[in-house]
């Protein structure tokens, strides 16, 4: 298998909405976002599915001695080995592949953000600095458009947040900041046992949660806002990529502002075919 088969079936198994993305865009360009987002997701298995805290570590290092190698020429992992081929000609740095180690590195040193600021600063780690490598490799021509990969990158994370909340908080990891579960009175331990403690009122517990997650759904639509008014026009054909994610994640967001309930207990998704037709559309018409 060479490392760009290794690549491709790395992000093909994941299932992701990014995938559908990628779909479109020319052979170069797809490659070498298909080789940046296998190693992020490589990274990040790191931390989902390594269960022994020392392990993870270890692995962490081990992968922040292979960026420091591939950039020397000397890339052992096929990961890094189908994407450094790409990184002079699309601007990616070891302090990009760095940052998204940093990231999950936060996973394992905190589980809980005391309020919006931290938690900002993870999705930066692990979300904004991903857009802005995809934005490079998309087709950059505006400094602008940095902001625009960035604060797009954050509402993807709040989505995923949104999404994740009950198998994160089965994880014993509560993203949902501590100060905003304290202003709407819902208890980490009653996201961790995904409903109401035995002999509580289901309802009210149900009552609250929604409240909760009905604001932090307002303001990741929101973030989707503020991030498409920073694209500029002048890149706006070639961020098309990111602007299908955009309408496939903004989607499924809009879903489960709905009818929030369901995260607690089940992953809420979209279909394949419906992801590729929300992708096929921004294609098509050049909007969301």
């Amino acid at each position: 298998m060479t490392p760009q088969d290794y690549a491709q079936q790395k992000a093909a198994a994941s299932g992701s909405s990014f995938y559908y993305a990628f779909l479109f865009l020319p052979p170069p360009k797809r490659a070498a976002i298909t080789a940046f987002y296998a190693f992020c997701r490589e990274v990040d298995d790191v931390v989902d599915e390594v269960h022994d805290l020392g392990v993870a570590q270890t692995k962490l290092g081990w992968w922040r001695q292979e960026v420091g190698q591939a950039f020397e020429g000397r890339s052992s992992h096929p990961a890094l080995q189908a994407l450094m081929p790409h990184t002079d000609t699309y601007g990616i740095e070891a302090r990009h592949l760095l940052a998204v180690i940093d990231g999950c590195q936060m996973d394992l040193d905190q589980n809980r953000y005391l309020d919006f600021a931290n938690l900002q600063r993870y999705c930066h780690l692990v979300a904004g600095v991903v857009g802005e490598v995809a934005a490079r490799i998309f087709g950059q021509t505006q400094a602008q458009t940095t902001a625009f990969a960035h604060q797009l990158g954050l509402a993807f994370q709040l989505t995923n947040i949104v999404r994740d909340v009950g198998e994160d908080a089965a994880r014993g990891r509560i993203y949902l900041p501590v100060n905003e579960l304290q202003r709407f009175d819902v208890k980490a331990h009653e996201l961790i046992k995904r409903g109401a403690a035995p002999g509580m009122d289901t309802a009210d517990f149900h009552q609250r949660f929604l409240a909760l997650m009905r604001f932090q759904c307002e303001r990741a639509l929101n973030t989707y806002d503020e991030a498409l008014a920073l694209l500029p026009e002048a890149d706006r054909r070639a961020q098309k990529p990111g602007l299908m994610m955009a309408s496939i994640y903004r989607t499924l967001l809009q879903e489960i502002a709905a009818d929030p309930l369901p995260v607690l207990t089940q992953r809420v998704s979209l279909t394949p075919l419906r992801k590729f037709w929300l992708a096929w559309k921004v294609q098509a018409l050049g909007r969301l």
